[in-house]
């Protein structure tokens, strides 16, 4: 089962666990994900910056998460 991405999770934690996320990260406009001050901000806070709705954004993520392992076990 796919870890559940929250608001208050850390951004370098979902890139630590599931770094083929980043591209979602990319089209909210977050393109310094190496930075030091990306990596430590929330989700919520992420969008906060960028514009984006919190509760939209992490719908999309869950999900791309959930496809993404089911993919992987459907290949394994």
């Amino acid at each position: 089962m796919a870890v559940r991405i929250e608001k208050e999770t850390i951004i370098g934690e979902v890139l630590d666990i599931a770094p083929h996320a980043a591209p979602l990260f990319f089209a909210i406009g977050m393109h310094c994900l190496g930075c030091p001050h990306s990596r430590g901000e929330t989700v919520e806070e992420a969008c906060m910056v960028h514009g984006v709705d919190c509760d939209s954004f992490l719908t999309q993520l869950n999900y791309f998460l959930e496809a993404y392992e089911a993919n992987a076990e459907e290949n394994a």
